[in-house]
């Protein structure tokens, strides 16, 4: 069974190379020290992604350690700092920390850090190194920013527990961490991180009109494209460069059952398309109204559902349907977790409580591009026995969790279950993976008439994540099962 890799993982860091770039710790509201650009990590190697990293103001609250103070009197407060920062640049080089140090917990003080930060900063990070009694917190966390709050174990645990209870009683966007595993503070800022990256994210909408509810819950820039500029695209495609495509995508297949060599290579000429505008934009996600636009005679007879397995395979999105939903949910997601999800149209089976997850494309690489990759079967198109798609034969024994965010409610909808077959039905769509669902099967049956057919699968355990982010975000969750 495979595991999920950390999103962000420390490294060893030279102390000594370290300290040399770090400035005194000032009284009161002290700089610390901007680290240079780290390149790499996750989202570096998932295909295209913003440019720019997310800006986290990260402030330190400490109280006077010459007095009797948890953790205790004389702590070395500007070493355990220092050691904090060099792990969260080392383990999350996709963020730029911006840290601050606060003495005093007047508002005035917190009032001072957030006024010295302007509309780039996309959230913050308090961390409680001692029990600095007083509104540091608070203050932060009603800025409007998303922020999450750090306890150093018995140390700031006092103001910790007060100050995030507050803030969340206040409806304040945020999140708290308070454990002896460093990778869960590494994984909520993870969730900042997203947060910040859809805002400088570019969603492609083909044969659809912008959703103004997610271009606004999450600054994310969501284009119309009309079914023209996709046909000039697929014209201009370079015919040996699509049978290309073809070739690697039927040597790589397990089996090729129904399409033909042409009707495959018209897939890989619209997957050229959409990679040619996806450049063009500048953007890293397109979704098209496949069945209305071919139906309709405006978009040219090939179907981009390999096209979609391909650019989830490489670390872009690609997503059925016009849905902007599920388009963001799997953006969303490829940031958090680095990794691409499977939107369906579900199937419930209660006397075996599964839910079975179907649709004719699916990514064959489910836990990240540089994961290893599953058998997949090259098929038609289910409904009308035409176009080429693929049935992919996911991983069986895993947990996933699958959701759905949605903008105009402000929620995010989930359940998990364990993957426990790739059934091998000729009715509805190609992809058919049967999940044991965690939770009441029958409790899930309650729920399709307000959020609609589709939901989005993920393999692995990311309900932690999820919670959290849709926190940042000022979304509630609905636990369906």
């Amino acid at each position: 069974m495979s595991t999920q890799k950390p999103v962000c993982q420390p490294e060893k860091c030279s102390r000594r190379s370290f300290f040399s770039t770090c400035g005194a710790v000032a009284a009161g509201v002290g700089v610390l020290s901007m680290l240079p650009s780290t390149r790499g990590g996750v989202l570096a190697a998932t295909g295209a992604a913003p440019s720019v990293k997310s800006r986290i103001r990260l402030v330190f609250a400490w109280p006077d350690p010459s007095k009797p103070i948890w953790p205790n009197i004389g702590y070395d407060f500007e070493t355990h700092t220092r050691e904090v920062l060099a792990k969260l640049t080392t383990g999350c080089p996709s963020v730029e920390f911006l840290p601050v140090t606060v003495t005093s917990g007047s508002r005035e003080a917190a009032e001072k850090v957030i006024a010295g930060d302007g509309a780039d900063i996309d959230g913050y990070l308090v961390y409680l190194a001692g029990c600095l009694w007083g509104e540091t917190p608070e203050t932060i966390a009603a800025s409007g920013k998303p922020a999450v709050f750090a306890d150093n174990l018995f140390a700031g645990s006092g103001k910790f527990l007060v100050g995030y209870a507050a803030a969340r009683r206040a409806g304040q966007r945020v999140v708290a961490v308070s454990s002896s595993d460093f990778q869960d503070l590494l994984n909520a800022v993870r969730c900042l991180n997203t947060v910040g990256a859809l805002k400088r994210s570019k969603v492609l909408v083909v044969g659809g009109e912008p959703s103004q509810e997610a271009i606004q819950a999450y600054g994310t820039d969501i284009r119309a494209v009309d079914y023209g500029e996709v046909n000039a695209a697929y014209r201009k495609v370079d015919p040996a460069q699509a049978q290309a495509v073809a070739g690697r995508w039927i040597a790589s297949a397990e089996k090729v059952i129904e399409p033909s060599r042409e009707t495959i290579t018209q897939s890989a000429a619209m997957y050229l398309a959409m990679e040619a505008l996806l450049a063009e934009q500048g953007a890293e996600a397109i979704t098209v109204n496949c069945l209305t636009g071919i139906y309709g005679g405006q978009l040219v007879n090939a179907y981009p559902c390999l096209g979609f397995m391909a650019l989830d395979d490489s670390g872009k999105v690609g997503a059925c349907e016009a849905d902007q939903r599920a388009t963001i949910t799997k953006l969303l997601m490829k940031h958090l977790v680095g990794r691409p999800g499977f939107i369906s149209d579900p199937v419930i089976d209660t006397a075996r409580n599964r839910i079975i997850y179907a649709h004719c494309v699916a990514p064959t690489r489910v836990y990240g591009p540089e994961g290893s990759s599953n058998a997949y079967h090259i098929r038609d198109h289910s409904e009308d026995r035409k176009g080429a798609c693929n049935r992919s034969l996911m991983p069986l024994g895993e947990t996933v969790t699958t959701i759905m965010f949605d903008a105009a409610k402000k929620q995010v909808i989930m359940h998990q279950g364990v993957t426990v077959e790739n059934v091998d039905e000729d009715k509805a769509c190609r992809t058919k993976l049967a999940v044991e669902v965690k939770g009441d099967v029958h409790k899930l049956l309650e729920q399709w008439d307000e959020w609609g057919w589709h939901r989005v699968t993920f393999y692995g355990d990311h309900r932690r994540q999820v919670i959290d982010t849709a926190s940042l975000l000022g979304f509630g969750v609905v636990e369906e099962a």
